[in-house]
């Protein structure tokens, strides 16, 4: 970590930043506030907020499904979602920032929405390395030279690894629940009792019983997953099944089985990825100027944030959302999630 000079820096900053609001830094001068693009036709239906029509794009081995908003020479922001989760958790958020002068791109991950896997030949792959050299393609597709990223859940770690191995494109990070890269030999170390227990769900999906109950009650599983990473979230089945639509996706549940099985080491991941996930396996640090937040009500299974401080080298500020927030926090606490995208790069 930094020298204590610094550390007292930063918290004095994060303390004065904490201040502002999304005004402040709309029509204050730190971005270049401008008319927004808006989020090309965002509609309303009821009490849920759904994104316009979608842009796609071919992608590395993907073809990428995406919302966009905000002016075209904007500074850009990707915001990445977890799963069970999609684009939807950003709905809020970006026009938010789109209302600032940000280029707002939010991107289905592999296995959800509209993006697609362009060969039946490429693996239906899930490990962490997959999504981030996915980011890395699409970044590259829009000749995005370098971005903001913003993520939770799978997407947090995407942000991570990207931060971490190609820090140059990369100009800030927030990441809930902070420090996410892992590896096999990590996973490979038993946790405590009710640290397992919390991932009852990724021994279920080791088992082919587990892989078959997925693939039949996808709806039903990861609505249950959403009340207990949340549990203090109300929200309501027009939400829940805007974004139980993106599971239908045909690679969806081969992704997600994937995804925590080879966490387990019970599958290896495409050889094309060996090196990048052996520098993975080292916990490389990052330097990116990054912001981190947590809910106070995540249910689902997350570190604490002493336990991944030391892993941002660079200009750092963790906060703690209070007000029953749980997993999905940018959906939960989008204000506090697009004031912290505003003030990453002003640290």
């Amino acid at each position: 970590m930094s020298d204590p000079v610094n550390v007292r820096r930063r918290r004095l900053l994060g303390t004065s930043l904490a201040g502002l609001t999304l005004a402040d830094f709309a029509f204050g001068g730190l971005a270049h506030a401008q008319p927004a693009g808006g989020m090309q036709g965002n509609t309303r239906t009821g009490n849920s907020v759904s994104f316009g029509p979608l842009k796609q794009i071919n992608a590395g081995v993907l073809n990428v499904g995406y919302a966009e908003a905000g002016p075209k020479n904007g500074p850009v922001v990707i915001l990445l979602h977890g799963w069970p989760y999609d684009i939807h958790s950003y709905v809020e958020v970006a026009p938010m920032l789109a209302a600032s002068g940000y280029r707002v791109l939010v991107p289905y991950l592999r296995g959800y929405g509209s993006t697609r896997i362009l060969s039946d030949d490429t693996p239906r792959n899930g490990q962490q390395a997959a999504t981030a050299v996915d980011l890395v393609a699409f970044m590259d597709a829009l000749k995005i030279g370098q971005a903001i990223l913003g993520g939770y859940d799978w997407g947090a770690r995407t942000a991570n690894i990207v931060a971490a191995l190609w820090p140059e494109r990369v100009k800030g990070m927030v990441s809930v629940s902070g420090y996410l890269i892992g590896s096999q030999e990590a996973n490979r170390k038993p946790l405590p009792p009710q640290a397992e227990l919390q991932w009852w769900y990724q021994f279920y999906f080791a088992t082919e019983r587990g892989a078959q109950g997925y693939a039949a009650n996808r709806d039903a599983f990861n609505k249950l997953i959403w009340q207990l990473a949340s549990p203090k979230w109300n929200f309501d089945d027009a939400t829940y099944e805007r974004s139980a639509a993106s599971f239908q996706n045909p690679d969806h549940v081969a992704v997600v089985i994937s995804n925590y099985r080879w966490r387990l080491g019970l599958v290896q991941g495409e050889a094309k990825y060996d090196s990048l996930e052996q520098r993975l396996a080292a916990s490389p640090a990052i330097t990116v100027p990054t912001i981190t937040l947590e809910g106070d009500a995540n249910g689902a299974p997350h570190p604490a944030p002493a336990a991944y401080a030391k892993q941002f080298t660079g200009k750092y500020l963790h906060r703690d959302i209070d007000g029953g927030i749980g997993h999905n926090l940018p959906q939960e606490a989008p204000k506090e999630f697009a004031q912290a995208v505003l003030q990453v790069t002003h640290l």
